[in-house]
């Protein structure tokens, strides 16, 4: 411990980005699936746009290196015609990190406001932490309302 050589231990553990697809169930209060895909899944990703109502798109706002392919990820989701009125949330992550950006500081590097003017879907964006848990209950009323059925 400590001694020579020895590497010290990072004070948050390091997040593994997501590989591969993990399913969830939900109940909003009908019972919804959620699928997650990770980043390095994008040329998988159309493959299930049929089947989707309602998107979440996670960005790391820890990662300032990752920004520029995120963006281009969300550009291509949002210009798939499967997707064009299914309703988007973003979901700026991580956000009990220190280093995280604000989240005026992702709209602008996203040009978010660009964005939203442009796509034909509604976009909503949210200031999240998976790891405590903080926006979590707003990303829950956003599916709510987001996938409510219509009168």
């Amino acid at each position: 411990r400590g001694g020579r050589g020895a590497r010290p231990q990072p004070a948050v553990p390091v997040p593994v980005p997501q590989v591969g697809t993990n399913l969830t169930d939900l109940r909003l209060p009908r019972r919804v699936t959620v699928r997650e895909l990770g980043g390095c899944m994008g040329p998988i990703w159309p493959s299930y746009y049929s089947e989707c109502s309602a998107l979440l798109f996670v960005v790391d706002a820890s990662n300032p290196a990752q920004v520029s392919s995120s963006c281009i990820q969300l550009l291509s989701v949002l210009s798939a015609a499967p997707l064009a009125s299914v309703p988007v949330l973003v979901l700026f992550n991580k956000i009990d990190l220190p280093c995280h950006m604000s989240l005026v500081e992702m709209k602008s590097l996203f040009r978010m406001q660009d964005m939203v003017s442009c796509a034909t879907q509604p976009i909503t964006m949210l200031e999240i932490s998976a790891r405590d848990g903080t926006g979590l209950a707003e990303v829950l009323q956003w599916l709510r309302s987001a996938l409510r059925e219509p009168c």
